[in-house]
């Protein structure tokens, strides 16, 4: 996980938002839910080629889901039950996400299942390191921050070039990407908690 390293230097970015937030009487679960919503939205819109707004509503997904644990961490009340709503409306939002991307025909279908499958494993394996006693373990080399980050990115590209690279749209390149990186981090993990357990 790349972009996950930087958390502490993007809070000086967030703390006002934050700030704002909690004077709104805004609470960590209004966030999660609506980063739910955002993914659902984001999901229809690829289905339905509505790709700017996709972008958008992807963003605004990306934007929920940090401030969260921000929001949380700075009220102090951080708890198990909000962390695994957290982990759930994470997984739903991969699936509207990415299965939004290849269900509208923006990419075969064989490469979504792929990805799809990579992501889930990824993440399953993540949390799974904590439920056998090692703990939370998320090493890797593809998270979700940067898979949110790189589906605006790629989609702001795939707008202004449609035609792609090598027959293939430039979303189904990633979403290529998601597939192996997903999978050699799930085995990553796996091989991780392996050695740990006995």
């Amino acid at each position: 996980m790349t972009l996950d390293q930087y958390r502490s230097s993007a809070k000086v970015y967030f703390d006002p938002l934050v700030s704002i937030a909690i004077r709104c009487r805004l609470t960590p679960n209004f966030f999660t839910i609506a980063a739910l919503f955002a993914s659902a939205a984001a999901g229809l819109l690829f289905y339905q080629r509505i790709e700017f707004w996709a972008i958008v509503a992807v963003a605004l997904n990306a934007f929920c889901d940090a401030m969260d644990g921000a929001v949380a961490r700075e009220m102090k009340i951080q708890s198990m039950r909000g962390d695994f709503l957290d982990h759930a409306v994470d997984r739903y939002a991969d699936i509207f996400i990415i299965t939004g991307i290849f269900a509208g025909g923006l990419v075969a279908w064989q490469i979504g299942v792929f990805a799809l499958t990579g992501v889930l494993m990824a993440s399953y394996l993540g949390t799974q390191a904590q439920a056998v006693g090692v703990g939370r373990y998320y090493g890797g080399l593809l998270g979700r921050a940067d898979r949110l980050v790189m589906i605006i990115i790629v989609g702001i590209i795939d707008l202004f070039f449609p035609a792609g690279f090598g027959g293939l749209a430039w979303l189904g390149w990633m979403l290529l990407i998601f597939g192996i990186l997903g999978h050699l981090t799930a085995f990553q993990r796996f091989a991780y908690v392996w050695a740990k357990v006995k």
